[in-house]
């Protein structure tokens, strides 16, 4: 066993005899070689820190125009009720204002008030009849009632609002006791 490793450290030493030592001119092609390739990289990072750069700006351009314009659509929808309300309060201020033509106008706005807000997910809570629910009703009364059960709404005294399902405002409500 000695000698064979002792044939192997010897055979180990002549080939580390036998692989030529590098010249100074595969040295230097070497560290030329190293340099092309380290400034390659250096452009490469350079490059993508711009990319990087240019995105956050587009992204931040984007996300203002975004905020600036994003009612855009909604005031849009919003102008035909606006018109309706100056030609009914116009109408009102007549001489010979007929206030059933007055009341019909008002009536034909809020129609089409509700049916706009409705386009974009707003949606009124008129719980009137229904049981009494505290995460969407707020008990202002309760009343005794004998033609209504006991936590039902007997009357809605300003009706709430959802958004997109999350409510945003509760049912004020009188509730039967």
């Amino acid at each position: 066993m000695e000698e064979s490793a002792a044939n192997q450290a010897e055979a180990t030493e002549q080939a580390a005899q036998n692989t030529a030592q590098p010249t100074d001119a595969d040295l230097a092609a070497q560290l030329v070689a190293a340099q092309k390739q380290a400034e390659a990289h250096w452009d490469e990072l350079l490059r993508a820190r711009a990319d990087l750069e240019n995105m956050r700006r587009r992204h931040s351009r984007d996300l203002e125009n975004a905020h600036k314009h994003a009612l855009d659509k909604f005031v849009t929808e919003l102008l035909p009720i606006c018109d309706s309300l100056e030609l009914g309060i116009n109408a009102a201020q007549e001489n010979d204002a007929n206030t059933d033509k007055v009341r019909e106008g008002m009536d034909m706005t809020l129609k089409l008030l509700l049916s706009t807000i409705a386009k974009f997910g707003l949606e009124p809570v008129n719980p009137e009849g229904d049981v009494f629910d505290p995460e969407s009703h707020q008990a202002v009364a309760m009343q005794p009632s004998e033609q209504a059960a006991s936590n039902t709404v007997i009357s809605v005294m300003q009706k709430g609002y959802r958004f997109n399902g999350r409510l945003l405002r509760p049912a004020m409500v009188v509730v039967a006791q």
